[in-house]
Order: structure tokens, then sequence, then C-alpha cells
């Protein structure tokens, strides 16, 4: 802790003492001190202090508040880090929380006033681990072409990576979405978002829809095969709605693939459901009719959420991760995801929520009767043969707290 230089901005010298001492009780050595935002800026401008490590900042002050200050600093040193300190309510932490991420600050989280030696303690070690992390980062990130991912494309490097769906009732496994990635000969695999969007622009995603498709609906077949009866569900391109002929297509594939429609879950945007609405409406309802599964994903992100679920034949609801994300720990939060659930329970249809990371947020979900959860606390998503492991071990690492022992599947 002694390494770190701190910069305290609190316009209370009682309060501002009180975090000081704080941080000097926990060893850290260089604390420096401003009454406003104002004097912060003009000492971090004329090289008063040390660039800081870390700066802990008030919301409620005179001249320059908080927000205001936060706003020069993200011009000045964006990526710096950050804690809020405030007496006010949780609403309004939370949205000054967004509103410093938006502005490319790194915040390591809020602390009440008055604080308390366990917070900022947190705070401290949460922001080694970060700094510690972005040191093992070295490596530039690849960038491609678009004659390269094309050729990527016609020779089908594009792979569905699974992660699984599991059953907050029962705690068993019932589906898998799969996940976009390219498996590069030189550079390993590669996330969606260095290919995704060349692919969008340049107007291939039809043919990357259908190669990922093909490929889900085999190892589908093969899930079968094994003994695992459960459904797969795959992205469908926002583009390819407007072609009459996919529902067609689609059924064609899967059923010379050897699966039954009903095993395969479509995922929709909201946005997508509202492009070329008369063709969009048609192919859905065409595809709902051979039997597929289709899900609204990323519900709540849209602008037209009721209106799509009135008009489309859903027989899934997606909650986006940026509601279930600190649901347990924020009231609006938990309101948000609790109303879609319901919602989803009344409207017959069955409740997803992805971006499941922490065990509060499973305990919150499963006393919500939310149906299905997803994300990084059961498994992060992994290759084909990965996931047949998975599915075979899966009964064995189940426990009364939580279904999932995961450890051993974070790094898959």
């Amino acid at each position: 802790m002694e390494a770190l230089q701190i910069l305290v901005i609190e316009d209370h010298s009682f309060q501002r003492k009180v975090v000081v001492h704080m941080l000097q009780s926990l060893g850290v050595r260089e604390v420096a001190q401003a009454s406003n935002g104002k004097q912060a800026l003009e000492m971090l401008d004329t090289a008063q202090i040390a660039a800081p490590d870390i700066i802990f900042c008030d919301l409620e002050m005179p001249e320059m508040d908080g927000m205001e200050f936060l706003r020069h600093l993200s011009r000045r040193q964006p990526g710096m880090s950050v804690v809020i300190m405030s007496g006010m309510d949780n609403a309004l932490i939370t949205s000054v929380e967004k509103m410093a991420l938006s502005y490319g600050l790194r915040l390591l989280g809020a602390v009440e006033k008055p604080s308390s030696l366990e917070q900022v303690e947190k705070l401290l070690k949460l922001h080694q681990v970060v700094r510690r992390r972005r040191a093992r980062t070295v490596a530039a990130p690849v960038s491609f072409t678009l004659e390269e991912v094309l050729q990527a494309l016609h020779q089908k490097q594009f792979e569905p990576y699974l992660q699984p769906k599991v059953s907050l009732k029962s705690g068993r496994v019932v589906g898998a979405e799969a996940l976009a990635r390219w498996v590069h000969p030189k550079h390993g695999v590669i996330a969606p978002h260095a290919f995704i969007p060349l692919l969008e622009q340049s107007g291939n995603m039809d043919e990357f829809t259908f190669l990922l498709l093909g490929k889900t609906a085999t190892v589908c077949r093969q899930l079968h095969a094994k003994g695992h009866t459960i459904s797969l569900s795959v992205n469908l391109s926002l583009s390819s709605l407007g072609d009459t002929k996919l529902a067609d297509k689609i059924t064609q594939m899967v059923r010379d693939a050897g699966v039954d429609p009903h095993h395969i879950i479509l995922e929709v945007t909201e946005s997508a459901a509202m492009t070329n609405v008369a063709e969009a409406l048609e192919n859905l309802a065409r595809l709902r009719m051979r039997g597929f599964g289709l899900s609204i994903d990323d519900y709540g992100t849209g602008f037209s959420s009721m209106q799509q679920l009135t008009r489309v034949p859903f027989t899934e609801l997606k909650i986006d991760k940026s509601f279930v994300a600190d649901s347990a720990n924020n009231h609006a939060l938990r309101v948000i995801v609790e109303s879609s659930i319901d919602m989803a329970h009344r409207l017959n249809v069955r409740s997803v929520a992805e971006g499941v990371e922490k065990q509060e947020e499973w305990d919150m979900l499963k006393e919500m009767s939310c149906d299905v959860a997803q994300g990084y606390l059961i498994a992060k998503p992994m290759d084909c043969a990965a996931f047949f492991d998975f599915c075979d071990q899966y009964p064995l690492r189940r426990t009364e707290a939580f279904p999932v022992v995961m450890q051993g599947w974070l790094t898959a």
C-alpha cells in the first residue's frame, strides 16, 4: 500500500481528515488533500502533487462539485481510478457511478459517509488487483482486415462456443447459447468484436449466420446422441430477417443436420425485430410454426420492448446483463429484473437472466422464480469438447447452495 499516491477531495475538513487518517493507517504514505474540485484541478494542472493512483472524491462541494470534477478529470487523465464518497441516496450514487464509467474513468466503487476502514481497505485492494491485471495485459490487440475475415469465413474457421443455461429451480443444465469465436491458426481464439462489425458492414452476415447455425445444429445432434437432450440458442442476424426465404432455409439446414427444430432457439434482438417489420414478422411467425423457439435478446435495452412482446410469438425473454449485474444490491435494478420476470410469467414465456456472476444474484433470481440463469457464475463460453465434458460431469459437481462448483470451468 505504501507505494500508492492518493488524492482526497472533500470540503468538510473533519471528514477529509478521517479519510486521510484511514489511508495512512493502511500504510499509504503519500496522501494529498483538496477542499473542492476546482482546487484539485489546480493542484493537478500545476504539478503541486504527483500524479495520483487513486482519487477519493466527494460529490457535493462548493465552487466545483464532484460530478463536474470527474468530467474535467476524464479529459486530463482518462482511465484514472476513482472512488466516490457521498452521503446521498443509492439511486443518485448509482447514477454518478454510471456517469463516471461513461466518461472513461476506472470506478473502483463508492463509499458511504462516514466511511469505514473496511470499505476503504477493500477498495485499495481492488485497485491493486486491477493494476496487476493491467500489467499482465501487455500485448496489443490484433486487428484484422475484411479480406482476412472473409478468408476465415470461406475456410469455416468460425466455431460455436457454448455457454450453459441452468434451471434455477432444478439446478439442471437445460440449454446453452452458441457464441461465435474465430479459431485463428496463428492468434488462437478471437472474440466477436474483432470480426462481427466487418461482416455486418460488408453484408456478409447471412453466410456467417448459416455457418454458425449449421455447426450448432450438428453439436446439438451430438449432444442428444450422448444423452443430453437440451436446446441450443443461436443469434439471428438483423440483416437476415428481410429475406422472406429465411425460415425455409433455416428449417432445411436444421433438419438436414438431424435435429428437431424444437431443440433450436433463435435469439433476436429488439432492434432486429423492428427491421423490415412485415418480412421479419412473417419469418418469425413461420419459424415458430415450424417448432423453433424464439428468444427476445437483451430485453429492456431497446425502445419498443413491450410492443415487441405483443407482436412476435416469443417463447423466451432474456433479461439483459446490464440489469442483472449488481441487481442484488441496487433497488432500481432489482425492481426492473423482478418486473421482467413477472411479465414473462404472465405472458407464459420462459425468463432467462444473463450475465449472472455472483452467488447473491443467483439467490435473488431464484427467490424471484426466474426460470433460467446464464453467466460466468456457472461457466464461461467453452468449445464443444469442453462443453461435452461439462455436461457429463455436471451432475457430480452440484451442491445444495449452488448447483455448480464452477472454478474448474472459468478458464475453459
